[in-house]
């Protein structure tokens, strides 16, 4: 064992893989006195221990490295597309070396426990050798995938011959030559290794429990394009600060669905060709949301496989169709379907085959019985939180973080956990860590942790930890981000189901690197938004939530930001819908319906074009009129047409889209008057439009909101037509709005308060604001209405005056019931695929509607 000076510690570092070295690197700059225990007898963490055959990284050599120190970016050359284990130990030695950090490393050590002193604000930390040491700082840099996975079959001990583990594969390598080998497991590890045993080895047999998406490697010396980046390493570095996943490329806005097969295929073939992963799921921004768009993707896929592989039954083994693409980690591979042409390889599907136990000769399966001279187990990891747990750490009060994780890894930022103080983790559960370069995102954390403690030094301040509100809305948010993905439809070990008996929830955030640098970024900015510190001056604390929006809201508001558009309300109204057009062009689509109609029906003062949805079930149907938003000046009977075929599909209505005519050419009282004849007009022609006499319904979003909810009053004034209830998603209901939500949310979301005043411009003069035609919230009376369902955004500027109208409505005597949607924005619930947050309330308006008619009660 290394002897270290006896000294207190400012830090302990557990483990000594690329986070363990900078964090030494980085504390010994700030004058810190670090300390490292290593279980290894040598540094590189995953690389030191994961020798197998076969063994790579799957992100670039060039992406897989450090940027923090340009002189080290140019002296390493890397020799290959895709650097082999050894070649990545060498380089994580060469850092060792370069920094001299290995005289602050206690090798061949594991830490075993970890313990909270609250009167000294210190961890003491125990080690398997016995010794303890205290420090005011004690840090996980342990990895993501370090704990292997117990194996879970029965008799494993009983086997007389070679038992052989990817995770921990000896150093002097092994000779399979003349000898039957039995593999079980077709991940990552699996996938790489088999290929080379079966080289080597007289016959190889392989277990497959689940097939894998794999893709070839075409691994090869370093093109020169890509080698050229290194003449500009630090820009190219800042760039990749900037993507989803830590290696710059291509990040796609358009949607898979709005493109042709043609173009689609063309896309997926470049990706095929170029041979990485990074961006396999971001070719198109609805790949990893939308079911129907990844099955364009998988299915490529799988048609490749199934071109590799001669025999058919075979190829069906192989092909991947249990989970969606991207959700479990894809891999690279050189030659891996290919390996299975040969006569000494067979292959085994142990979900119709299962295995029953290992026995002293080799394998039982339920049909069959398998001598082996050599069984390899690549059966993968206890990911992301194994390791953190394998280790006893007790917070305040002796609190176990074992004990407090048994539902779930609760962490803020995946840096941090509530009720252990001066407690940090490297690419922790709740950070992207696995999803991205982790080299990058080590770095980002390890300078993240630095400058906090250069802020606690700075202001005197010597404990810091995070509070319950920010760890819970933390949480929170990265579940929400999985949740509109599909990633928790796999059993992977990203949703911890590789492992019996562990939470089944999403161990990394999904919503990039970038994003979540912007979030830690915003956290530190803020005075570390959610820590709570103490020092020698006392506690200080700024509570609450990095982010309130929901994630795929934030998303939307950054890519906008990003984009730099000039704000409506600077614009003219012809150049306003210039811009809406062209926004919405690249709008993903709706649902299929049975048919869509166009149409013109007899406006107030003109003919006016109109869309009809209508069900692929058997009609008649139930009609709604809809009127789309757009502040009276932009949008048309097309404008919101995914939201209208949504709608359709999962109300079971027909639904009749009626344009109007917008201002500032046609002011006020032009939309209400068009909408009242479109109402008139469709329940005079709903038997011959497919629907159902004395089944209309009334709806509408924004403007349209404030149309549908004006016409309502009209045909209460008029005697009709009758209307069976009114469903007002974000209406405009009172021009004179001066509540808190119209201050809360003026601006950065979407539509602002200088936007809605620009609208009333164009639309209505200041003195008829008043009018219930305009402001129908301000009508003498709102009894005898239909009952109405009213839908806001918790960020949206017309929240209140929704909630006002839903409440007035109720005094008033009229069935009314409203409801603010958390963490969305005005324009987030007729965002139909790209917003899936909203996709519960947008259910919810369709049963409302669904709800309405008297003809579907019994339905």
């Amino acid at each position: 064992m290394t002897e270290m000076p006896k000294k207190n510690l400012d830090v302990v570092v557990a483990g000594a893989g690329f986070a363990g070295l900078y964090l030494l690197h980085k504390f010994r700059e700030m004058g810190l006195t670090p300390r490292a225990f290593e279980a290894g007898d040598d540094v590189g963490g995953t690389w030191y221990w994961n020798r197998y055959p076969g063994a790579r990284c799957d992100i670039e050599s060039i992406d897989y490295s450090f940027s923090f120190d340009p002189e080290l970016e140019q002296e390493w050359q890397w020799t290959e597309k895709y650097a082999t284990q050894p070649e990545i130990l060498s380089y994580a030695q060469h850092v060792a070396d370069r920094f001299d950090l290995r005289k602050d490393i206690t090798f061949a050590t594991r830490v075993e426990k970890a313990v909270w002193d609250e009167d000294d604000a210190l961890w003491t930390v125990t080690t398997d050798q016995g010794e303890t040491v205290t420090a005011r700082f004690f840090i996980m840099a342990t990895g993501c995938l370090s704990e292997p996975k117990d194996i879970d079959i029965d008799g494993v001990e009983n086997f007389s011959g070679e038992i052989y583990r990817t995770h921990s594969w000896p150093h002097e390598g092994v000779n399979f030559t003349g000898k039957t080998v039995g593999v079980i497991g077709t991940g990552s590890s699996g996938i790489q290794s088999i290929p080379l045993i079966a080289e080597q080895a007289e016959n190889t047999t392989v277990f497959q429990r689940t097939a894998n998406y794999s893709i070839p490697a075409g691994n090869g010396p370093i093109a020169p394009e890509k080698l050229a980046v290194t003449e500009h390493y630090q820009d190219y570095r800042a760039e990749a600060r900037k993507t989803r996943v830590g290696v710059p490329g291509k990040e796609a806005m358009d949607f898979a669905l709005t493109v042709s097969e043609e173009e689609r295929q063309e896309r997926y073939e470049e990706l095929w060709a170029k041979g990485a992963i990074p961006h396999l799921g971001s070719e198109f921004a609805d790949i990893l949301l939308n079911e129907e768009a990844n099955e364009t993707l998988a299915e490529f896929v799988r048609s490749k496989v199934r071109s590799k592989i001669e025999d058919p039954e075979l190829a069906e083994i192989l092909t991947p169709t249990e989970f969606p693409i991207c959700t479990k980690r894809a891999c690279l591979d050189t030659n891996y379907y290919e390996t299975f042409n040969k006569s000494n390889v067979d292959l085994v599907d142990i979900r119709k085959n299962p295995i029953r136990t290992i026995t002293e000769s080799g394998i039982a399966t339920q049909d069959k019985e398998f001598d082996f001279d050599a069984i390899v187990f690549a059966t993968g990891f206890d990911a992301m939180t194994g390791a953190l747990m394998a280790v006893d750490i007790r917070g305040r009060d002796g609190q176990s973080l074992r004990k407090k994780w048994e539902h779930g890894p609760l962490n803020y930022l995946g840096l941090t956990v509530e009720g252990f103080p001066n407690f940090f983790m490297i690419t922790g559960p709740g950070s992207p860590s696995v999803m991205t370069n982790m080299v990058l995102s080590i770095e980002q954390h390890v300078e993240w942790i630095a400058d906090c403690l250069g802020y606690m030094a700075d202001n005197n301040l010597s404990v810091i930890e995070p509070t319950a509100t920010a760890e819970n809305g933390w949480v929170d948010y990265v579940t929400a981000t999985a949740d509109m993905t599909l990633f928790p439809k796999a059993k992977s070990w990203y949703m911890g189901a590789n492992v019996p008996g562990k939470p089944r929830v999403c161990l990394p955030y999904l919503g990039g690197a970038a994003a979540y640098r912007r979030a830690c970024d915003d956290v530190a900015a803020d005075d570390y938004l959610g820590f709570r510190f103490d020092g020698s001056e006392g506690s200080q604390c700024n509570d609450g939530l990095v982010r309130r929006q929901q994630p795929d809201v934030v998303a939307l508001l950054e890519a906008l930001a990003e984009m730099e558009l000039p704000p409506f309300e600077t614009l003219s109204a012809q150049d306003a819908r210039e811009v809406s057009v062209a926004m919405n062009a690249a709008n993903p689509p709706g649902p299929a319906v049975g048919e869509v109609a166009d149409g013109k029906f007899p406006g107030a003062a003109s003919e006016l074009d109109y869309r009809l949805y209508r069900p692929d079930t058997a009609g008649p149907h139930p009609v709604a009129v809809y009127f789309h938003g757009g502040g009276w000046v932009l949008g048309d009977h097309a404008s919101d047409d995914a939201f209208c075929r949504d709608l359709c599909v999962n109300s079971d209505s027909i639904i009749i889209s009626a344009n109007y005519r917008h201002g500032p050419e046609d002011r006020f009282p032009a939309a209400a008057d068009d909408g009242f004849a479109a109402l008139q007009w469709v329940a005079d022609n709903a038997e011959s439009l497919g629907g159902i006499p004395g089944e209309l319904a009334v709806c509408g979003w924004s403007a349209g909101g404030n149309i549908a909810a004006v016409v309502s009053q009209l045909a209460r004034d008029a005697g009709g037509p009758a209307i069976r209830g009114q469903i007002l998603i974000t209406p405009v209901v009172d021009g004179t709005d001066d509540s808190p939500s119209m201050t809360e949310n003026a601006e950065g979301f979407v539509l602002t308060k200088a936007l809605m005043d620009w609208f009333w411009d164009h639309y209505a003069d200041p003195s008829e604001r008043s009018d219930p035609r305009a402001s129908p919230l301000l009508a003498d009376s709102l009894a005898g209405l239909p009952p109405a369902f009213i839908v806001t955004g918790e960020f949206d500027p017309l929240r209140d005056q929704g909630m006002a109208y839903a409440e007035a409505l109720a005094a008033a005597g009229t069935p009314a019931r409203g409801i603010v949607a958390p963490g969305q924005i005005h324009t987030s619930f007729t965002a139909v695929g790209a917003i899936p947050t909203a996709n519960g309330i947008r259910a919810e308006i369709a049963n409302e509607l669904k709800s309405c008619f008297r003809a579907l009660e019994t339905v």
